[in-house]
């Protein structure tokens, strides 16, 4: 069947449905422990660690779900796999509200990591690559934007319905705004060919090649396995050190001297700074190569942190807007970066390799960080500078140089 030659969907409609569909997709998973952890454990006749526990297992399971996922998209396109995703997610969130037993909610939280391996940002990201290749970088900074209110309208809603109708009734609501809401918001994306291991038909009517943009420092290919390691290692550091800090920032903040009410003022100017780095992105930034947005974004942490830490807790507010600052730009160029380094061919499955290390990092970082945060106290700030820098130090290993790289074809879409 050959592709249409329509002219594709408004690419604002696709990132307003993927945005809302991944606020929806976040607010009812990652942000879902910090508002039911505590009812879950009391009526299950368990401990918050353990929910929490189950937690950290189903981003494992995310990890090793991520490369097939990201495959399956750049085969099949992201409609019919978040589509799919909308199913899974309602399923979990079913068996997790009806769960009566540590059995029923580990197996709850296993199907819910399949969701979020194969549904959450690297999905999105890869289903609007496959849909506008390079022309997608725009778009991933819209939904990261849209999708950076997740916890704004999630927690809310979750602690409200928790406390007027339970947690498992909070669970179950989730499940059906997924089947309401986001399987059709994924249902609407734009249809792309399929291409079952040989080019997409829209390949034969690519332009010739001195047509097709270069990818911009795009590493030659014995450096390709280079790159791939120095990029996994950065988000799994980075990772690491935004969910060490989302877990433990008020006692972290007390720990390095500051008081209860700047503890609690540096995590409300968290989230404000990440919606303005994004801002900034998508206006000022939105010129410069994503491999410079990078090496910014992972700097801020680790230097605010030093700045805490040497100059004292009266400038942990800055502290706190340079890290939410490092964090919303961070959340960008996971998708951006890669984008511009290889190319939009393959890079569903790429995206799923690159984040499964930090999936497994991100698993680890509520138990390890506060394990150090016992034993350091204030000073555990400079595991995850430390963290930081090393990130940063590995981005200056990637060439900054334009070199030719063939650019991936771009996918015709049809009805």
């Amino acid at each position: 069947m050959f592709p249409s030659t329509e002219e594709p969907k408004p690419r604002t409609a696709t990132v307003l449905r993927l945005g809302s569909a991944q606020t929806l997709a976040w607010a009812s998973t990652y942000y879902l422990p910090a508002i039911l952890a505590a009812p879950m454990a009391r009526d299950l006749g368990t401990t918050v660690p353990t929910v929490l526990a189950a937690f950290s297992l189903a981003l494992v399971v995310s990890a090793a779900v991520g490369p097939r996922a990201g495959h399956a998209i750049d085969r099949l396109g992201g409609r019919p796999v978040l589509m799919a995703t909308s199913g899974v997610f309602a399923a979990g969130l079913v068996g997790l509200g009806l769960c009566q037993g540590l059995a029923g909610l580990f197996m709850a939280w296993v199907v819910l990591g399949l969701g979020m391996g194969s549904g959450l940002y690297e999905a999105a990201f890869a289903s609007l690559v496959r849909l506008y290749g390079r022309q997608a970088r725009n778009g991933i900074t819209g939904i990261t934007l849209i999708a950076g209110f997740a916890s704004t309208v999630g927690w809310p809603l979750s602690a409200w319905l928790e406390s007027r109708y339970g947690w498992r009734s909070t669970c179950l609501v989730w499940a059906a705004l997924h089947l309401l809401l986001g399987l059709p918001l994924n249902a609407w994306l734009p249809r792309v060919a399929a291409v079952l291991g040989r080019p997409a038909p829209a390949a034969a009517a690519a332009p010739p090649p001195a047509a097709v943009p270069a990818a911009a420092d795009a590493p030659a290919a014995g450096g390709e396995w280079r790159a791939m390691l120095v990029l996994a290692w950065v988000f799994a550091a980075s990772l690491f050190a935004a969910t060490a800090l989302a877990t433990h920032l008020p006692r972290l903040m007390q720990a390095a001297g500051a008081s209860v009410g700047t503890a609690l003022m540096v995590g409300a100017l968290i989230g404000p700074a990440q919606v303005a780095a994004r801002l900034l992105e998508f206006g000022f930034l939105r010129r410069a190569h994503p491999l410079w947005v990078a090496r910014l974004a992972t700097a801020l942490h680790p230097l605010g942190a030093a700045l805490l830490l040497l100059a004292g807790p009266a400038w942990a507010p800055v502290f706190g807007l340079m890290h939410g600052a490092g964090n919303g730009l961070l959340t960008i160029t996971k998708g951006t970066l890669p984008l511009a380094l290889f190319g939009s061919a393959g890079y569903g499955a790429r995206q799923g390799w690159l984040m499964a290390p930090a999936r497994v990092s991100q698993a680890l970082a509520p138990v390890a960080f506060g394990l150090v945060l016992d034993r350091l106290q204030g000073h555990a700030l400079w595991v995850t500078a430390g963290l930081g820098f090393s990130a940063v130090a590995a981005l200056m290993l990637l060439p900054t140089q334009a070199q030719p790289a063939a650019a991936g074809a771009q996918p015709a879409l049809r009805r």
